[in-house]
C-alpha cells in the first residue's frame, strides 16, 4: 500500500487526451491537486472538472519556454507546490524518411523531446524550494528498444528523453528530486479510434499477454514513481508492454500456445 499522497501538486503536460488523461484521472483519484495541461485551455479543463476540485485545466504549447514558465507558476498560484511532473506531452505523425521534411522531424522532437527539457526547467525552482520532487517522463519502447516504419522522428525523440533522464537524474539528486520514466508498449486509446477491430487485434497478438495496454496499466507505474516509496530510485526506465518485445520472432509467439 503507497503512502498517502493526499495533498500534493502534480503536473500533467500532454493531459486531455491518452496516456496523459489516464495519468491525470488516476492521480485525481488518490487525493493529488492536479493540474492538466494541453495546448487546449477547453479540453484541459473539462477533463479536470471529470477529475473534480482538486483539479484544474491550464492552456500552454510546452515546447515553448514560455508556456512552461506560465504553467509552472499557475501550478505554485493555484496550489502553493510542485511535487510531481508528468511530462507526458507528446505527438507521433507518420512520416517516411524519403517524405520527412526538416520541418516534420523538427516539429515532434519539439513537441517531444524539447517539452520535456523545457517543462522540467520550468519546475525545477518550485521543487528545489521544498527540497524534493519526482519527474515521471513518458518515454516509449519505439525508440530506445523497438523500431516502427514512418516513426524515425519519434523514435528519436524518445530515446533523447531517456538519454536527458540519466543525466538530469545524477544533476537533481542532491535537490531529492528523482527523475524516471515509463516506456509504454501498445495502448489503447483514444489515437486507435477508427484503425478498425481487425487493427487492433493483429496489435493484441503481438503481445504474450494478447491484450493492448490501458491507460490505467501506465497511470499505475507513474504513480508509483510519484510515491515515497519509489524515493530512492531514479534515472530507471519502466517497460509496461505486456511482453511486447519479448519475442525473439514470431515463431516464439506461435509457440506459446504448444
Amino acid at each position: 500500500m503507497l503512502k498517502s499522497l493526499h495533498g500534493k501538486t502534480a503536473i500533467i503536460t500532454g493531459g486531455s487526451r491518452g496516456i496523459g488523461k489516464g495519468i491525470a484521472e488516476r492521480f485525481g483519484e488518490v487525493g493529488l491537486n492536479v493540474l492538466v495541461v494541453s495546448r487546449s485551455e477547453a479540453d484541459a479543463s473539462a477533463v479536470a472538472r471529470a477529475i473534480g476540485p482538486n483539479a484544474s485545466g491550464f492552456g500552454a504549447d510546452v515546447a515553448t519556454p514560455e508556456g512552461c514558465t506560465a504553467m509552472a507558476a499557475a501550478a505554485v498560484g493555484r496550489y502553493g507546490a510542485i511535487d510531481i511532473l508528468c511530462a507526458n506531452a507528446g505527438i507521433f505523425p507518420s512520416a517516411r524518411l524519403q517524405a520527412m521534411t526538416p520541418a516534420d522531424f523538427d516539429h515532434v522532437i519539439a513537441t517531444n523531446l524539447r517539452s520535456t527539457f523545457l517543462s522540467v526547467s520550468a519546475v525545477l525552482p518550485a521543487m528545489q524550494a521544498i527540497g524534493q520532487g519526482r519527474i515521471i517522463i513518458t518515454s516509449s519502447i519505439t525508440g530506445p528498444i523497438t523500431g516502427y516504419p514512418g516513426w524515425a522522428h519519434y523514435a528519436a525523440s524518445k530515446a533523447g528523453q531517456l538519454g536527458f533522464m540519466r543525466t538530469a537524474a545524477i544533476e537533481l539528486a542532491p535537490s531529492k528530486i528523482t527523475v524516471n520514466a515509463v516506456m509504454p508498449g501498445n495502448i489503447l486509446t483514444e489515437g486507435l479510434d477508427g484503425m478498425g477491430p481487425d487493427y487492433i487485434a493483429k496489435m493484441a497478438a503481438s503481445v504474450p499477454l494478447r491484450r493492448l495496454g490501458t491507460v490505467a496499466d501506465i497511470a499505475n507505474a507513474a504513480l508509483f514513481f510519484a510515491s515515497e516509496e519509489a524515493a530512492y530510485i531514479t534515472g530507471q526506465q519502466l517497460v509496461i508492454d505486456g511482453g511486447q518485445i519479448l519475442p525473439e520472432s514470431l515463431g516464439a509467439l506461435e509457440a506459446m500456445d504448444g
